[in-house]
């Protein structure tokens, strides 16, 4: 089983769910406020340290067309920054209406990050568990050549 952390990047808050491969569920952990436009890296470090997850999943907003908006860059700057902070495989998804699933969810109008990090990482575990299998299989393969 492969635990995973998923995050709806927002400047100011991040949704958190933590999922797994197994069955392919995923459950909202809570909300990290981000303090003038930056995560709190002590707190995402708690939950990796907390959670040990074998990768973790981003969601990448664009809009219905497929273009991109301003949070598009913004949320891939926090890719490669949770790459370089935690050396994990760290993987993209597309986002569009996980915060309108995550309101039909809960009822609630507002503080649904969490709620639409459940949605995201669901997606991503629908699609994309063979993603993490080649990854996890090349890094065995390369720790094997290197020891």
């Amino acid at each position: 089983m492969k635990i995973l952390l998923c995050f709806d990047y927002g400047s100011k808050r991040i949704g958190v769910a933590v999922g797994q491969t197994i069955t392919g569920t995923a459950t909202p952990l809570e909300i990290i406020n981000s303090y003038n436009n930056q995560p709190d890296w002590e707190k995402i470090q708690q939950l990796v340290n907390d959670w040990q997850p074998s990768a973790l999943i981003v969601g990448i907003p664009v809009h219905m067309d497929d273009t991109r908006q301003q949070m598009t860059e913004a949320a891939e700057r926090f890719i490669r920054q949770l790459e370089g902070r935690f050396h994990l495989p760290v993987f993209g998804v597309d986002e569009r209406l996980s915060t309108f699933e995550a309101k039909n969810r809960s009822g609630q109008e507002t503080a649904v990050d969490s709620i639409a990090a459940q949605a995201i990482l669901e997606t991503w575990l629908t699609g994309n568990n063979e993603q993490l299998d080649g990854f996890q299989n090349r890094a065995a393969t390369n720790e094997s050549e290197h020891p």
